[in-house]
């Protein structure tokens, strides 16, 4: 059994303090116990990178091959093209400026802006902990040290005093005066078409409202401004713990705008049905319903498409290897501790369980990919096998002739 017992000391800085831990060594059963429950966790994080290995390969090749039924079949619809109703219920591409039927507002602060949608983040003024820890052995016990510190710092989440080590000077409020909101447009259009939700959720491009030329006659008494923030002090360089800031953000500007800049112009690649802009399900078993923040052509938008699908594939491969490797870690771990009493050896079989997790991690993914390929792609890979064994054919073939001669 292991104990536990902490005592704190503190300097003459009211702002840090440090509190020492002391724990008994564990014995060689809590060791070996404590190993077992790891090697349960490696197993289930093992079968966890198998699923994310194998099932990476169909979502990869599903929505490749929804990206090339789409681009055979997509109409291009002109800068400036009306409505034409013959092209429902087809998969339709086109670039053109977004477009919001009211503007924007918050009354509290007397904002507005012709845009998709208006952010509100808010921020106070807290205290924030910080802590910093090492072990160390002394008189055969664990100690653990342990530097907490605290800052004030501007936070837009609220931080819970209560679970600071020290609460004692260093109290925040309870709650936020004014809380973070994002208000979203409720008609978007882009030419003669609304665009559904899943469009709308694509439009994140905020840029932050300059303040410089907000009209000071309008701000309430409570208020100030400084650096595009308004402050609930009239004394924002000095700020105390409980004040907060608000900063205005836009996203998807909607107007022609001399201060703010032109309305955003958006390529779309979706489906047409009546005035609204749909997603598009394809025979491969994926959904279209594309938008990018820029000018483009169909063939561009698919491309970045495959670039992005890509990108996943290798991401989410590499997040299946690194699961591998740690489970294949934390199983092994156990041969770690039997022998963990004799130094030399336990820094060499430390050694030798990393390069034997790095080597089965590797080896096992690249079967695990090559399985899903297999499932997945059965007809790529019989070609690829094919092509692979052809020069040993080959090579088979002209024994028998060398033999004659």
């Amino acid at each position: 059994m292991s104990c536990c017992c902490s005592f704190q000391f503190s300097g003459k800085d009211p702002d840090q303090h440090k509190r020492v831990s002391v724990k008994s060594n564990p014995g060689f059963l809590e060791r070996l116990s404590d190993t077992t429950g790891g090697a349960v966790l490696g197993v289930g994080l093992f079968f966890l990178s198998v699923y994310v290995l194998f099932t990476n390969e169909g979502r990869a090749l599903r929505i490749a091959s929804s990206l090339d039924e789409g681009l055979s079949q997509v109409v291009s619809l002109g800068f400036h093209s009306s409505l034409n109703l013959q092209n429902d219920n087809s998969l339709v591409h086109l670039s053109a400026p977004l477009n919001t039927l009211q503007p924007l507002h918050d009354p509290n602060y007397r904002v507005t802006v012709q845009a998709v949608k208006l952010r509100r983040q808010v921020e106070m003024y807290q205290w924030v902990e910080y802590s910093e820890s090492k072990d160390y052995q002394e008189n055969g016990e664990t100690k653990t040290e342990t530097t907490y510190t605290y800052n004030t710092e501007w936070k837009s989440e609220l931080v819970n005093s209560r679970h600071f080590d020290r609460e004692i000077g260093h109290q925040n409020p309870s709650a936020m005066a004014v809380e973070s909101v994002t208000v979203v447009a409720p008609e978007v259009r882009v030419g003669p078409f609304t665009l559904s939700k899943g469009l709308v959720e694509q439009i994140n491009n905020f840029k932050t409202l300059s303040l410089r030329d907000f009209p000071v006659f309008e701000l309430n008494p409570f208020l100030s401004i400084d650096d595009d923030y308004f402050y609930h002090t009239q004394t924002p360089r000095r700020p105390e713990v409980g004040d907060v800031r608000v900063l205005f953000s836009f996203a998807g500007l909607s107007s022609e705008n001399s201060r703010l800049g032109p309305p955003q112009t958006v390529s779309i690649v979706a489906m047409q049905r009546g005035e609204k802009l749909m997603p598009f399900k394809t025979k491969s078993g994926g959904t279209l319903e594309i938008l990018y923040l820029e000018e483009l052509t169909a063939e561009e938008v698919f491309a970045k498409e495959h670039q992005s699908n890509s990108m996943k594939t290798w991401g989410l491969r590499a997040a299946g290897w690194a699961l591998m490797f740690i489970s294949i870690q934390l199983v092994m771990r156990i041969i770690y501790t039997l022998v963990d009493w004799v130094p030399i050896l336990r820094e060499l079989i430390s050694v030798g369980l990393k390069i034997f997790a790095l080597c089965v991690s590797s080896s096992l993914s690249l079967l695990v990919i090559g399985a899903g390929w297999l499932f997945y792609r059965p007809l790529v890979t019989a070609a690829l096998a094919a092509l692979a064994l052809l020069p040993v054919f080959l090579t088979r073939s002209r024994l028998p002739a060398k033999k004659n001669e």
